[in-house]
């Protein structure tokens, strides 16, 4: 069975975040490290190249592929902040509305600018996250 392409590093999420090219995005991103350090009590990890994740969780699907993935993250991309709210959205329509702008697919939250959004909604958003992905 083939592995998952972006599997847990070693490599250290601040080194990732000094080599950004983009001031802004630097920034936004040690502001998120930090929220999501205070929202989940956990340390971050990088995910393949570009992801920093919080905890984690074991899967399996019924196909008899498994494997680990964070419980909640981001990564910074170019045109805008990815956030992984892993259990989806359904449940979080109330945060979403006060959220501020961005948009979302079925698990990520895209923000094209960090002080646009309401931080404390956010927290509530990434607290939620973590907790309804269980103790993995």
């Amino acid at each position: 069975m083939a592995e998952n392409k972006t599997a847990r590093s070693d490599a250290d999420p601040l080194e990732f975040i000094a080599g950004l090219d983009n001031p802004q995005r630097q920034e936004e991103s040690r502001e998120l490290l930090e929220l999501f350090k205070q929202r989940t009590g956990e340390e971050p990890v990088m995910w393949g190249g570009s992801i920093i994740g919080f905890g984690s969780y074991d899967y399996q699907y019924a196909s008899g592929r498994s494997g680990s993935w964070m419980r909640v993250g981001f990564s910074p991309r170019k045109q805008q902040m990815t956030i992984y709210v892993m259990p989806g959205f359904e449940r979080y329509d109330d945060l979403l509305t006060s959220l501020g702008p961005h948009t979302n697919g079925k698990s990520c939250l895209y923000l094209k600018r960090l002080d646009a959004v309401d931080k404390e909604i956010l927290g509530d958003l990434v607290a939620e996250s973590y907790e309804a992905m269980g103790n993995g």
